[in-house]
């Protein structure tokens, strides 16, 4: 292999084996153990592979400097592709001025669940409502609410696990 071959197959490898470790790491949290132990093979043998070119050639500069440019493009990679895929929930608390209470019936509308209630804020009474959506819907319920309440205080966290609502039945396959 000549020195341009092997710099770009060097890189190509660690793009490959970074994505697989940043994907399985987040399958890993998501608890989806079968497909992170599966991609975890590939990625263990793209990850020996590479490092037995680079090696095999620990005197070269530039293989050195592929490995690294690599990693780096492997993890930009991995976290589009996490983006893409948008695995899992997200739950958002969003706050409001209590004159915007008819937020909650325009989520509602557009396929959200809420809850809500009124809270008492430094100027005043607030609206808060907590939204259950998927990770592939979260941009959707942003913009929505950014053209709503465009002043909403919002806060945006990932729900480990789901126990009762009509949440839990929509999971399982019963009627929401």
């Amino acid at each position: 292999m000549n020195v341009v071959n092997t710099i770009v197959v060097i890189a190509v490898m660690n793009i490959v084996y970074v994505s697989l470790f940043t994907i399985r790491i987040i399958l890993v949290m998501k608890s989806r153990r079968l497909l992170a132990s599966f991609i975890s093979m590939f990625e263990v043998f793209v990850y020996l592979k590479a490092l037995n070119i680079v090696l095999s050639n620990i005197n070269e500069p530039l293989n050195l400097a592929a490995y690294c440019i690599g990693w780096g493009c492997g993890v930009w990679l991995g976290i589009k592709i996490e983006e893409w895929l948008a695995l899992g929930y997200s739950t958002l608390q969003i706050v409001v001025d209590y004159e915007a209470s008819h937020l909650p019936g325009l989520i509602r509308e557009n396929g959200f669940g809420v809850t809500h209630w009124t809270a008492e804020g430094k100027d005043g009474p607030r609206l808060v409502m907590e939204v259950l959506a998927k990770r592939s819907q979260e941009k959707h319920l942003l913009q929505l609410i950014r053209a709503i309440a465009p002043k909403a205080f919002i806060i945006s966290y990932e729900p480990r696990t789901f126990h009762g609502g009509f949440w839990t039945k929509r999971l399982r396959g019963g009627k929401s």
